[in-house]
């Protein structure tokens, strides 16, 4: 299907969620151009899916507790410190063994990390490491922190993680400072799933619970398709039944993991980051996996990122089937899960947001990349030199002013009119009397000859026309 059709059909399908008589009560928040929440006609104009730059190794799996196997990684940021933690596994066995730790790095910028000697565990004979969780397995198969971000949530559990196996079930656990964990309780959270792999939970602000994503499979018992299920609690104890996700018309493929999260600058928008695995799928030679070292039983299967998104509930959008991250020209990345992502997407800079991707799974050159995006920059609406138009949905909005995210080449444009909920641009707000937008900018003000205030339109029911010319639009949002 070719790209603008199928963009068509995704919006078609999206555009149920979202009653057309309804105005979008966008208030202030800022919204991203991931999928068609915002916009009802494109005209000449399509959403592009971006590819995240590789900035080169974060972090080596070289220790003698790390290896091969080290995976299921979470990368936190607070304040100006940067945690990551991650499955420490010289050599494959089963999950939930004995030889599994996690390990724990940190970064003052997201961009050079360092393990730092903790001295909390004795490991291989030597408590000079990194680990933050051992001797109790079957959690350092898939421990998975986060930061409670809940309001008024004791000081002593901040930080919050899940971990377990479909025989134990998922259990708890909580710690004051990121490092020193204890088992919330001795009974699991959710018995009812898979969890065999990164299950992953955050607060919701906007859905004022906690949502937990684990692992579960189409046909049950480990058969069909590896997908993902939703639970939800509203204080971390009591869990609601698993339910699977719905991920509408797109055909089911193997989602090894989910990394489901709230993007940082949009909260109520969850960015997810699976691995697409493809098992039996064989790229590399015999003689090239022998080469790169692979492991025998890792020389068979390829992988890749990809990018989802949701806005709360049971319902995922894939509005790119295509991949996010491709495995690339490194033969390395052609074996078997390498393209198992972090948990975690983190600013580096004002312009400049991280994720990670693990390289090498399985070899004994596994290690961590980096990949940067621009702000807000997985999806753009993208229109070609030759320009082109689209209109939101009616929203109404509260502000002064309307900030824009956007790049346009040397020769390129954006300009913005305001319309009457009828579609009939209001008076200042046409594009006579729009100042024409050039450059590059994560907020830039829009502006008309009246200067740039909308105060007076606040609240009331408008669309935003836009006109592009070798442009870019990734997210836009009303401000004091």
């Amino acid at each position: 299907m070719k790209s603008s059709l199928r963009t068509a059909v995704v919006f078609a399908a999206l555009a149920l969620c979202v009653p057309a008589s309804a105005a979008i009560q966008l208030d202030n928040r800022l919204e991203l151009f991931v999928d068609d929440f915002l916009i009802e006609k494109l005209y000449g104009t399509a959403l592009k899916l971006h590819e995240p730059v590789p900035a080169g190794i974060a972090l080596h799996f070289d220790k003698p507790w790390e290896g091969s196997f080290c995976g299921y990684i979470t990368v936190l940021k607070e304040g100006n410190l940067f945690r990551m933690y991650y499955r420490g596994l010289p050599k494959s066995g089963r999950d939930g063994s004995d030889d599994e730790v996690t390990c724990y790095a940190e970064s003052p910028d997201g961009l050079t990390w360092t393990k730092p000697n903790l001295r909390l565990f004795e490991v291989r004979g030597t408590r000079d490491n990194n680990v933050i969780l051992a001797g109790q397995s079957p959690f350092s198969h898939n421990f998975a922190p986060f930061l409670d971000t809940r309001p008024g949530v004791a000081a002593e559990e901040r930080y919050k993680a899940v971990a377990g196996t479909s025989e134990k079930g998922l259990f708890g656990f909580v710690s004051p400072d990121g490092l020193h964990w204890r088992k919330l309780r001795d009974t699991p959270l959710v018995t009812k799933g898979a969890f065999d792999s990164q299950n992953v939970a955050f607060w919701s602000e906007a859905e004022q619970c906690y949502a937990l994503y684990l692992r579960t499979w189409t046909g049950g018992e480990f058969r069909g398709f590896r997908t993902v299920s939703r639970v939800t609690s509203p204080d971390f104890l009591k869990w609601t039944d698993p339910v699977e996700m719905n991920f509408g018309d797109a055909p089911m493929e193997h989602l090894y993991t989910s990394q489901t999260h709230p993007y940082f600058r949009a909260p109520h928008l969850y960015v997810a980051l699976p691995m697409r695995f493809l098992p039996g799928r064989k790229v590399l030679t015999d003689a090239q996996a022998r080469t790169l070292g692979v492991n025998p039983g890792y020389a068979s299967d390829c992988a890749e990122a990809v990018l989802i998104t949701s806005r709360g509930g049971t319902r995922y959008t894939r509005t790119f089937m295509e991949g996010f991250i491709r495995p690339g020209l490194d033969l390395g990345n052609w074996a078997s899960r390498a393209g198992l992502t972090a948990l975690g997407v983190v600013p580096t800079d004002p312009a400049e947001m991280s994720l990670y991707k693990q390289a090498h799974y399985a070899q004994p050159t596994c290690h961590l990349l980096r990949y940067a995006l621009r702000t807000d920059g997985f999806v753009s609406v993208n229109a070609p030199y030759r320009g082109g138009e689209f209109i939101t949905r009616t929203l109404t909005f509260t502000g002064n002013e309307l900030v824009l995210n956007f790049s346009t080449g040397a020769a390129g444009s954006v300009r913005v009119e305001i319309q009457d909920a009828d579609g009939k641009p209001l008076p200042g707000y046409s594009f006579a009397d729009a100042i024409e937008l050039i450059g590059d900018s994560i907020e830039r003000v829009a502006a008309w000859e009246s200067g740039t205030d909308v105060s007076k339109l606040a609240g009331r029911p408008v669309k935003l026309r836009f006109a592009m010319k070798d442009a870019d639009l990734y997210s836009l949002r009303f401000r004091n």
